[in-house]
């Protein structure tokens, strides 16, 4: 919560600053891209490095860098030094994914979906307050810079409280371990050898594997990475991709598109899409009655969840009036929220807690490839139609369907395993 909430202060209001210290349009843009571009090449590699050292010390790391860069940015009287300040954040602000791999860590596989759905209403809710009181401290003199260190300062208390934590990391080995030995053929075999041969237990950090030479760290590093990318989980992430940019694209143009297509405001459009965000919220604490019904079984709700976002995407692109639209919103705040979630559990069921945190950075990375082509895509449809985006989205989300069904039978025996695991 408090991670969100400290950078939702800080991101709205950060095109208006760099505009005011004289940048153009276009350095603006460019300095935006190369974060994103940080951001898709390191989540990998901080993900998988957080499976070597320990998710203690790489979250702490990954903290603390993230509240340089955000001080940094407070003392930004200059572009260049709001470029440099944006390099330790795009490089190392990855602590929500280490966080979802050390609760992955620390819950049981019945139990994750529920605790991941918590998680990720507690992230929503900072990300709802932060730019209400953002844009209260920036009415204020310099108020920027103090939002800035206001952020920086929310890092700093986060660290302490990672610090402060009662870290029981012989027994989360312990469970890792006995999750890892479980008949599940989760990778190919090759794989499985790769990622066991040079890993220590996830939860657990030793002497050797934090303080070994640097070079042996990113030689273990690119081997984990090469044992995900020669592994059976090609369909998952491409799934991913799909459904992100599909998701991305229904949002692409949503205000321009409602304004052509139905004269509404660019306010009305905001309030929207605060409302579904709050529903969001409601979706994260529902997973938990969600999955009892579907008996825990998380193939099928992602199949659900997926299906009924191709539907409301549909049925946005077709709406004849605004009350469609609303409706449309309403429940698609729902089953993306659920599909999120259901997404990262399914990575992790099959691909194994042993490397949680390669997956989940491998998962972000997949993420951020899509939120480089949607705007391309959304441009090329938009020039079609106003309907054109979210019409593309919902092809996208077809194709996605259709793998997850071709792949069925793989889904669903990894399933019945964990059950009778269980």
């Amino acid at each position: 919560f408090q991670d969100l909430f400290g950078v939702s202060m800080v991101v709205p209001l950060m095109n208006l600053h760099i505009k005011s210290l004289g940048a153009s349009h276009t350095v603006a843009g460019i300095i935006g891209s190369l974060y994103g571009i940080m951001q898709l090449f390191s989540s990998t590699f901080v993900g998988c490095w957080s499976d070597i050292v320990g998710r203690r010390y790489s979250l702490l790391a990954c903290i603390l860098l993230s509240a340089l860069g955000y001080f940094l940015l407070g003392t930004s009287t200059t572009v260049f030094l709001f470029a440099i300040s944006r390099v330790p954040v795009g490089i190392f602000k990855h602590t929500l994914s280490i966080s979802k791999a050390l609760l992955s860590d620390l819950v049981s596989e019945r139990d994750r979906p529920l605790v991941m759905g918590r998680f990720n209403a507690a992230s929503s809710v900072g990300f709802i307050l932060g730019p209400v009181v953002g844009g209260y401290l920036t009415e204020l003199e310099d108020g920027f810079y103090l939002t800035s260190f206001i952020c920086a300062s929310i890092f700093l208390l986060n660290a302490g409280l990672v610090w402060m934590l009662p870290w029981s990391e012989e027994n989360a080995g312990n469970r890792e371990h006995q999750q890892g030995n479980k008949g599940t053929d989760r990778f190919s075999a090759k794989t499985n050898r790769d990622l066991h041969s040079k890993s220590a237990t996830n939860g657990a950090v030793t002497s050797d594997s934090l303080f070994q030479s640097p070079w042996v760290q990113v030689a273990t590093v690119l081997k984990r990475i090469k044992g995900i990318a020669c592994s059976d989980l090609w369909d998952i992430f491409l799934v991913r991709l799909l459904m992100s940019v599909a998701i991305l694209l229904y949002y692409s143009n949503f205000s321009l598109a409602l304004d052509e297509r139905f004269g509404v405001k660019p306010l009305f459009a905001g309030y929207l899409m605060s409302y579904s965000s709050a529903l969001g919220v409601l979706a994260g604490c529902l997973l938990g009655p969600i999955t009892r019904l579907y008996q825990h079984n998380t193939y099928r709700i992602l199949l659900h969840s997926s299906t009924l976002t191709c539907t409301l995407i549909l049925l946005y692109a077709s709406a004849l009036s605004i009350w469609m639209v609303i409706l449309s919103s309403t429940f698609l705040a729902f089953s993306t929220t659920i599909g999120r979630t259901c997404i990262i559990d399914l990575e992790l069921t099959i691909g194994g807690n042993e490397a949680s945190g390669t997956l989940l950075g491998v998962g972000q990375s997949v993420t951020s490839v899509g939120r480089i082509v949607a705007p391309l895509l959304s441009g090329i449809a938009q020039e079609f139609s106003p309907c054109g985006p979210p019409s593309l989205g919902v092809g996208l989300a077809l194709v996605a369907i259709l793998i997850m069904n071709a792949n069925k039978q793989k889904y669903c025996s990894h399933g019945n395993v964990k059950l009778k695991n269980q």
